[in-house]
């Protein structure tokens, strides 16, 4: 039985999201270091549906400029509220 290599495969997401993290980390001072920016990036993953692709050049040649501004605006919403989400649960550990 031949093995397959999938190590070229990934969700298309995952870089977009890891970035936009980065960007919008400045704006939430709160969440102050890298274990809880991984956190909002597991939170913003979880709410997006996976893109699985190989090459993010043929994800983008497929794609319409409307459904690009969406997915965009889909992944900046995604961060936005994990950013949110994990400031409130440290906020809600830190008094218990």
């Amino acid at each position: 039985m031949q093995t397959s290599d999938f190590s070229s495969l990934y969700n298309h997401h995952e870089r977009e999201v890891f970035a936009t993290v980065q960007k919008l980390a400045p704006q939430f001072p709160q969440i102050d270091n890298n274990d809880l920016l991984v956190d909002v990036a597991c939170v913003a993953l979880n709410r997006l549906p996976p893109r699985y692709i190989r090459h993010a050049v043929d994800f983008s040649f497929y794609l319409t400029e409307p459904e690009r501004l969406e997915i965009d605006s889909a992944i900046n919403e995604s961060v936005r509220y994990a950013f949110n989400f994990v400031q409130a649960r440290r906020a809600l550990h830190a008094k218990a």
